[in-house]
């Protein structure tokens, strides 16, 4: 623990005992990181600066009040333009906002220093989940919420890590500098881990980075912090520091589900495989807004049982489910399910609930379609 952290820590404890007794936290997160201690210290400093600005700011002005009131004899002075004061109150700000950007601008400088990374990972946000791109290692995978739709709905009790538990966490080595490259495929998200100092806000369009290096093995989680449509507080993050050789082990066996995952584009599927299959990718992507009875909730979420897009034109709906509907809360989700898994799920929509088309939508079909 660093001098600052001790100071602010002794000042908690005198001014606030009952507050630093409490499970409560007001501050920011342990830092995990070099660069996330560095931040920690910055955020103190500035604060111990404030607060003994307010405190001596406060405490004159009180001084003086209380000290020439009326009631003892003072009468009010009438004076301006003192040279003195003028030249005080502009030069000391000064040297003070200097005190605060010099240590400020070094840290910011350091944030931005993504150069020699050992490992580069590319994470996309979507609507409503992250998509990585190991590009060292070749793998990649999508990361969503894995917190039971029975939670949310507060049908069961809340686990520990409510909203802030996925199916795929970012696994990275200990002790290696890591560079995030942070873009978005619809909307501006924002990815953000406080423990490790990292936050880039994901913009479409544009690749910007940021970088952290653990030190310790952990467990540590951030969330989007960009508002970023309905399901903005169902974005989470989860990043996974392991040990070097827990890394490369972890690395070999991605691959080989990749490998095992890769399937035939051209593969012909029966409408049985693809409605079964379909039925899977439509609870775990598509059921929290049109509902697992299809039925949606009106008006901002359509049905799809005996709706127009299920049972009309398929290349409407293959376009629909593929990129999304301007201004509506309908997200692309091109960049999220493999050709496979977009035409199982409108295979099942077409022919789940009332929906009886007969029509089976392969994979090929998707693939062509993409833009």
């Amino acid at each position: 623990m660093t001098a600052l952290r001790k100071i602010a820590a002794a000042a908690a404890l005198a001014l606030y005992p009952a507050l630093a007794m409490s499970e409560y936290k007001l501050n920011l997160q342990a830092p995990q990181t070099p660069i996330a201690e560095r931040i920690f210290d910055l955020h103190t400093l500035i604060l111990v600066i404030c607060v003994v600005i307010f405190v001596g700011v406060f405490a004159f002005m009180f001084y003086a009040v209380f000290r020439h009131r009326k009631s003892v004899g003072h009468k009010a002075a009438h004076f301006h333009e003192n040279t003195t004061v003028e030249v005080l109150w502009t030069v000391v700000p000064f040297f003070i906002l200097i005190g605060m950007a010099y240590p400020a601008t070094k840290v910011v400088i350091d944030m931005k220093d993504t150069s020699a990374a050992d490992v580069t990972i590319k994470a996309t946000g979507l609507q409503w989940a992250w998509s990585y791109d190991y590009l060292n290692e070749g793998i990649g995978f999508t990361s969503a919420l894995a917190t039971p739709r029975a939670q949310i709905m507060g049908i069961e009790p809340k686990g520990p890590n409510y909203l802030l538990e996925v199916d795929n966490p970012v696994v990275v080595p200990a002790g290696k500098k890591i560079r995030i490259l942070v873009t978005a495929a619809d909307v501006i998200h924002s990815w953000w881990v406080p423990a490790l100092g990292a936050k880039q806000d994901a913009i479409p369009g544009f690749i910007r980075d940021t970088w952290f290096r653990a030190e310790k093995p952990g467990v540590y989680r951030g969330q989007c912090a960009e508002l970023c449509g309905k399901d903005h507080g169902f974005m989470p993050i989860v990043v996974e520091v392991v040990s070097a050789e827990k890394y490369t082990q972890w690395v070999a066996e991605q691959k080989k589900k990749t490998a095992a995952a890769a399937e035939d584009p051209n593969k012909q599927w029966t409408t049985a495989e693809l409605q079964a299959r379909g039925e899977k990718v439509y609870a775990a992507n598509c059921a929290a807004c049109h509902q697992a009875t299809g039925k949606g909730l009106p008006p901002a979420f359509p049905a799809l049982d005996g709706s127009k897009l299920a049972t009309g034109d398929k290349g409407a709906h293959i376009a629909i489910v593929l990129e999304g509907k301007p201004g509506t809360a309908m997200a692309a989700f091109g960049k999220q399910l493999s050709d496979t898994d977009l035409a199982a799920v409108i295979t099942y929509e077409r022919n789940a609930w009332g929906n009886k088309t007969g029509d089976a939508v392969q994979p090929a079909e998707v693939k062509a379609a993409r833009k």
